[in-house]
């Protein structure tokens, strides 16, 4: 039988691993972010550095064309072999993720866990969102940065994220369709954790 797993994407700046702590410690259960580096490294015998270099990065732009136009990953040239090591660190985090999932109820910040677990049948595809002002304001608050500087940041880690998320899960980032609840944060982070909770008792999904 399937544990429950929630998983969370979100928007750089909406407070998405916020959320997901505080939902962890509601529903008595572990949130896991930049954990799953830390054991995918000591479970495979690799630096941290390695996974955090790849870590919801865009892939290497040359293999990403190859496999978008429906070439196998073995077409791939010989020279450009090393850039296979992405999808090697992926699987290699992925296959952490599953384990976690078949061993206990847990939450999962990002890194495509939506799609890793797509088969688990008491999976929880959430989304978290909100308006430009909200989260800006909010990351010059946490990163002690310009409105500018916010701004590119919020730019530049959305779109790898999304790079990230579209070349491994083949899916679009952030498209309703592809979640099971989208919320947008500026509501407050308790009042996005009832909501989920209230979500979780309506579907009838237990622990």
């Amino acid at each position: 039988m399937s544990n429950m797993v929630i998983t969370i994407g979100r928007q750089f700046g909406s407070g998405g691993r916020e959320i997901g702590m505080e939902l962890g410690k509601e529903l008595g259960i572990k949130c896991y972010d930049k954990e799953i580096i830390k054991l995918a490294s000591k479970e495979n015998g690799i630096s941290e550095e390695i996974f955090e270099k790849v870590d919801e990065k865009p892939i290497n732009s040359f293999l990403y064309s190859i496999v978008a136009n429906g070439f196998p990953a073995y077409y791939t040239p010989s020279h450009i072999n090393n850039a296979l090591s992405d999808d090697k660190i992926f699987t290699m985090q992925a296959d952490t993720i599953k384990k976690i999932a078949d061993e206990m109820p847990a939450i999962f910040i990002g890194r495509c866990a939506d799609d890793i677990l797509r088969e688990n049948d008491k999976l929880i595809k959430i989304f978290i969102y909100s308006n430009k002002e909200y989260r800006k304001k909010t990351v010059c608050e946490k990163y002690q940065v310009s409105e500018k500087e916010a701004l590119e940041m919020m730019r530049r880690i959305d779109k790898s994220r999304s790079s990230y998320y579209e070349f491994f899960a083949s899916k679009k980032w952030g498209d309703v369709q592809n979640y099971d609840l989208c919320i947008d944060s500026s509501i407050g982070t308790s009042n996005v954790v009832e909501m989920i909770k209230k979500f979780i008792e309506i579907k009838g999904i237990k622990q």
